[in-house]
């Protein structure tokens, strides 16, 4: 009589690496997620890698434990992965107090997160049709040549 299993989110292509009460505000936290998303992982690693931000160290973390575990678990090429979603929740806020003037206190709030990279192998067809793909630009350009 135990819960029935709930059916897995991902596809068999996607492996998932979850960061949790990561010391940083959702919203910061949020501005170097979207510097990744959509991109592949070898151009993410080297943009968290050379970025000035503090957190950029624990997204790549999560990026590299969601890339072992696509390799690993999964038995995922490496070189044709692709950050699919990377998605920022709220963890936990911390409060603390400051001694302020008259004898008043003001709170200071030390907020958590919790960090979601999703990776997925692209196809063979995927690839392909990235590169067929006209931008608006060109489309209206080809049609007033026609």
């Amino acid at each position: 009589m135990s819960k029935q299993a709930h059916p897995s989110r991902l596809g068999e292509n996607e492996a998932i690496a979850i960061g949790r009460n990561i010391r940083v505000s959702p919203r910061k936290l949020g501005i170097v997620a979207g510097l990744i998303r959509g991109k592949r992982v070898e151009a993410a690693l080297s943009e968290l890698s050379f970025s000035k931000r503090r957190i950029a160290q624990d997204v790549k973390k999560v990026l590299q434990s969601a890339i072992a575990n696509a390799e690993n678990n999964h038995q995922l090429d490496v070189d044709r992965l692709v950050v699919s979603e990377a998605s920022v929740g709220k963890g936990l806020v911390m409060r603390r107090f400051h001694a302020r003037a008259r004898g008043r206190g003001a709170r200071i709030e030390k907020p958590f997160s919790h960090l979601t990279i999703v990776v997925r192998e692209r196809g063979d067809e995927e690839a392909a049709s990235k590169g067929k793909g006209k931008t608006k630009k060109a489309a209206a350009a080809a049609g007033e040549q026609a």
